[in-house]
């Protein structure tokens, strides 16, 4: 019995997470993963997030009807955002939830407690885990119940992101850029400000002013040109763009989306090759996953296939095996010899 229970004769019950207290932090997530270095507020992490989004949204899904495009559209951003995904089974649609807790057994979830938003306030209900699709990413075996998103396994390049474009921002609000400073010999307030007033708003014209010899200390010092001096940072010895650009590019990799898909001088076949191996190598192994659970689930074979919508493949080189293939069937048949035999040398299912 513990000390709660002993002096007050009841046992002590904790919030678990969600209700008021949940809804108050998922509005304000965006401010919160900005603040500690996350970087999603970046267009870099926010552009990577749309292509999830947009290629889960355009998925073939075939063997129900409860993966609708706007469910895959939510469930492709969740992903890229949280790392995870849990949609509530109900016989007509999918529910999106906004938090939750869970129960596990051997580390498989036996019993879920999700709390859904509602326009007047969200509410919390208790599901089995065969009511509900929980989609993971990259689940680490400590935890295998659980997801983790892209930006937390690339968390130093996020947080140098987010701070050099904080920084390069702040310079460019409120460094002096394009401000020079004249050498000008003593001489009144008035006259200094007549002369500044003077200098104001002459842009793009030629001003002539005399050239000063300044005396001082008893002495004459060196004659001075109207030679001016510019006080603006100078940024690239800095290497701030640099270190830019290496960051956008480390947030990209993480993302499954190679660097030079957003290079100035990308072609045709670069970008096709983005594609291919954004659907390939991180789209469609989700969509295997997501398959695979939702089969389980609904007690139905699903299938997603996101090459196609995607057009992730090489229509040409397709086109040419296509024809070698049926080129091969043809003279293995006149040959005498059985084709399905000869796929099969050659692993072709």
């Amino acid at each position: 019995m513990g000390l709660f229970q002993r002096i007050f004769g009841k046992a002590e019950t904790r919030s678990s997470g969600t209700g008021y207290t949940a809804d108050i932090m998922a509005a304000r997530q965006s401010y919160i993963a900005g603040r500690t270095g996350l970087g999603e507020l970046t267009a870099t992490v926010q552009t990577c997030v749309g292509l999830w989004e947009s290629g889960f949204a355009l998925a073939d899904v075939t063997g129900t009807n409860l993966l609708d495009r706007r469910s895959m559209a939510m469930l492709g951003r969740s992903a890229a955002l949280r790392g995870e995904s849990v949609l509530l089974i109900r016989e007509d649609r999918l529910i999106p939830a906004a938090d939750w807790d869970l129960s596990t057994r051997d580390g498989i979830p036996r019993a879920y407690r999700v709390s859904v938003s509602e326009a007047g306030g969200g509410r919390s209900q208790t599901a089995l885990a065969a009511e509900v699709i929980h989609l993971r990413v990259a689940a680490d075996p400590v935890a295998p119940w659980t997801g983790t998103p892209p930006l937390r396994r690339a968390r130093l390049t996020a947080g140098l992101l987010h701070t050099l474009e904080t920084a390069l921002g702040d310079i460019y609000e409120n460094a002096p850029i394009g401000t020079q400073v004249l050498p000008f010999p003593e001489a009144p307030d008035t006259d200094m400000e007549a002369l500044g007033r003077d200098f104001r708003g002459k842009r793009g014209r030629v001003l002539l002013r005399e050239s000063v010899n300044v005396a001082a200390a008893g002495g004459p010092a060196p004659a001075l040109d109207w030679k001016a001096s510019d006080v603006t940072p100078d940024i690239q010895r800095s290497e701030a763009l640099k270190s830019t650009e290496a960051a956008r590019g480390a947030i990209l990799a993480a993302f499954g989306v190679l660097p030079g898909l957003f290079a100035s001088q990308a072609q045709g076949p670069l970008v096709r090759e983005a594609q291919r191996h954004l659907a390939q190598w991180v789209l469609q192994p989700l969509a295997v996953l997501l398959a695979e659970e939702a089969s389980e689930k609904l007690a139905t074979k699903v299938e997603i296939d996101t090459m196609r919508p995607l057009q992730a493949f090489d229509a040409g080189g397709r086109a040419r095996a296509a024809a070698t293939v049926v080129q091969a069937l043809a003279m293995a048949k006149e040959a005498g010899v059985d084709p399905a035999h000869a796929l099969k040398l050659v692993d072709w299912e």
